[in-house]
């Protein structure tokens, strides 16, 4: 990708086009139709993005105004260190956008928002059928071998 793309935080100007990229992130995962999430949960993660107290944030790759895709991630506590973790929770680049540096360039955003934050670890999940994403993944990681378990509340 050329060097034109920037990686910033997003604004609240920035809504009408965060929005298409939050619902084709979401329906990748399954969640659309009638599966959506609801309209409240959205207007909830846009709200956090501009709350000081919250510890959830989100960045966008920019190229001349247009929003080529999104990351959201966010800072907690560990048991085994003192400093903060950073989790990346969400990521996704336009359709037009993959493989030309937009998702890397998104990582690396959140990587030196964790090393400014004195994070001591920055991490990641996905799902294992997700081939496209893990080709960048497994350049720019190490996969740890962790399998993740979801227990239904």
């Amino acid at each position: 990708m050329s060097g034109d793309v920037t990686i910033r935080s997003v604004t609240r100007q920035d809504y009408a086009q965060w929005l298409p990229l939050w619902d084709g992130y979401n329906a990748f995962y399954g969640r659309s139709g009638a599966t959506a999430l609801k309209p409240e949960i959205t207007a909830m993660t846009w709200a956090r993005f501009f709350d000081f107290y919250e510890p959830v944030h989100a960045l966008v790759a920019d190229r001349g105004g247009e929003l080529l895709g999104l990351t959201h991630y966010l800072f907690h506590r560990s048991t085994t260190a003192i400093e903060p973790t950073c989790y990346l929770q969400d990521l996704f680049t336009d359709e037009a956008a993959r493989g030309r540096g937009a998702g890397r360039a998104l990582i690396e955003g959140v990587a030196a928002a964790a090393r400014e934050r004195g994070a001591d670890r920055f991490y990641w999940h996905t799902q294992e059928t997700n081939t496209t994403a893990r080709v960048l993944y497994d350049k720019v990681a190490r996969f740890t071998g962790f399998i993740r378990y979801a227990y239904r509340l």
